[in-house]
């Protein structure tokens, strides 16, 4: 299995826990979430996280990542603004806001959308490069 294709099974995987969490982002407005929510919000966001850190590790072994530090700092800043707003999912689940708690489900999912562009973008399989051209003096 290719760097690309195990990137793309960790992407898959996220699946079912990204819909069961859109599902819960359109739950009633104004009634505060039941104490599965919470429980629901938090197993799947952690098995999101993991995906991701499980698929920017593939991602950074691929690229040799060991060579260029900036490579692990730009996917780390993104794995922890993807768990800060977990953390902000589960807190407005727990205070049994459930105003707060869609608009963070909503941000949860538009930042997994992102890391999973990035790895597309960035760390996914390298495209065949065209040769530079070269430079071509004038005739004297």
């Amino acid at each position: 299995m290719s760097d690309a294709d195990e990137i793309q099974d960790h992407q898959a995987r996220c699946l079912a826990d990204l819909i069961s969490l859109r599902m819960l982002a359109r739950g009633e407005a104004g009634m505060p979430p039941p104490r599965w929510v919470v429980v629901e919000i938090a197993r799947a966001t952690s098995a999101i996280l993991a995906e991701a850190e499980a698929a920017g590790r593939t991602a950074l072994a691929a690229i040799g990542a060991g060579d260029n530090r900036g490579d692990g700092t730009f996917l780390r800043v993104r794995l922890d603004r993807l768990a800060t707003a977990a953390n902000d999912a589960i807190a407005a689940a727990r205070a049994g806001n459930s105003a707060e708690l869609r608009q963070q489900l909503h941000r949860f999912d538009a930042l997994t959308s992102a890391i999973w562009t990035v790895h597309d973008a960035v760390y996914g399989p390298r495209r065949t490069r065209r040769p530079a051209l070269r430079q071509v003096s004038p005739a004297p």
